[in-house]
């Protein structure tokens, strides 16, 4: 049947709308953006890995499906994956990028294309502040010490005075630097879509933030298969006493090279919530300057259920322009 078919008969028999949502965690703390759905004929069913899917899954998974609408999470969605799944009408992403959908490919065929840029900013700040002061004052390190008998105080450092840069000075970025100002922290930025002067914080080349601060932080987005923002080169430039925080994308830092200047102590330590290949399982779990935490930066559960009500918003105002559900 065609989709012109399909929306001529809305409403005079009962046509189910297939959606998935691939986000694992969807749900578990609040089901009220999947009870929303109900009242439209919609069948939905959720991520049974409970990991981000690998590319030949939400191919087999859309496909067996025969999905329309798409709520997205990390998972790559290149013109590779989407050219396969020839039913999928609306993508909703729960989350700010969209680095891994192939958005000329979706304009081309007409897919519609959601996020929710503004329900995780505080969430994902929150965690790269509380990730820094672990990594500063060696916190997580203190409480392994403690579980395993050692009774040692951890020397760490303040974070007040710092230098702080941020790159990427986007929504997140921003409230970073914000919530920073309170520590007394000196911002330093890169980002070459911002122009202007912003209260308070000074741009910066990008060689000069690597060379000047004592705390990197990544915001900016990173189309997958592209080069690090930091590998080798760039983590040559960088103090040895400096720490980098990457609650953005794994790719956007190279991870061998990280581990190199970690042994070498080209560099004092590293805060990490986002991995190249997800659930983690390597050798920077093994550094104890180094500290890990599971791709976690929007589950706070005020924020997660706002993303997922938004995203859900999203994809029922989707499937309504496409003419799959009624109004």
């Amino acid at each position: 049947m065609t989709f012109k078919k399909r929306k001529r008969f809305i409403g005079k028999w009962n046509s189910m709308i297939d959606v998935f949502i691939s986000t694992s965690s969807f749900g578990q703390n609040d089901a009220a953006a999947i009870e929303s759905l109900r009242r439209y004929d919609c069948r939905v069913e959720l991520n049974r890995y409970g990991r981000r899917l690998q590319k030949a899954e939400s191919v087999e998974t859309l496909n067996r499906l025969k999905v329309a609408g798409l709520i997205a999470g990390t998972e790559v969605l290149d013109k590779e994956v989407l050219e396969k799944i020839p039913t999928l009408r609306v993508i909703s992403r729960c989350g700010v990028g969209l680095d891994n959908v192939d958005i000329d490919y979706c304009n081309e065929r007409g897919i519609l294309i959601y996020n929710t840029p503004d329900a995780p900013t505080d969430a994902v700040a929150e965690l790269t502040v509380g990730l820094i002061l672990c990594g500063i004052r060696k916190i997580s390190l203190a409480d392994r010490f403690i579980r395993q008998g050692n009774w040692s105080p951890v020397m760490g450092s303040l974070l007040q005075g710092k230098i702080v840069g941020i790159i990427g000075f986007g929504r997140i970025g921003k409230k970073v630097a914000e919530i920073l100002r309170a520590f007394k922290c000196k911002i330093i930025y890169y980002d070459i879509n911002v122009t202007g002067e912003i209260e308070n914080c000074r741009r910066v080349d990008f060689p000069d933030l690597l060379g000047s601060a004592d705390i990197i932080s990544v915001h900016a987005p990173f189309e997958n298969g592209s080069r690090p923002l930091i590998g080798e080169r760039e983590l040559q430039l960088v103090k040895r006493s400096a720490i980098i925080v990457n609650t953005s994308r794994g790719g956007a830092v190279d991870e061998n090279a990280l581990i190199k200047a970690l042994e070498e102590k080209k560099i004092s330590g590293a805060c990490l919530d986002v991995f190249q290949t997800e659930p983690y399982k390597g050798p920077l779990a093994e550094n104890e300057n180094v500290v890990l935490t599971c791709h976690m930066g929007s589950y706070a559960r005020e924020s997660r259920s706002l993303m997922e009500k938004q995203s859900m918003d999203n994809l029922i105002d989707g499937l309504r322009k496409m003419g799959l559900i009624a109004q």
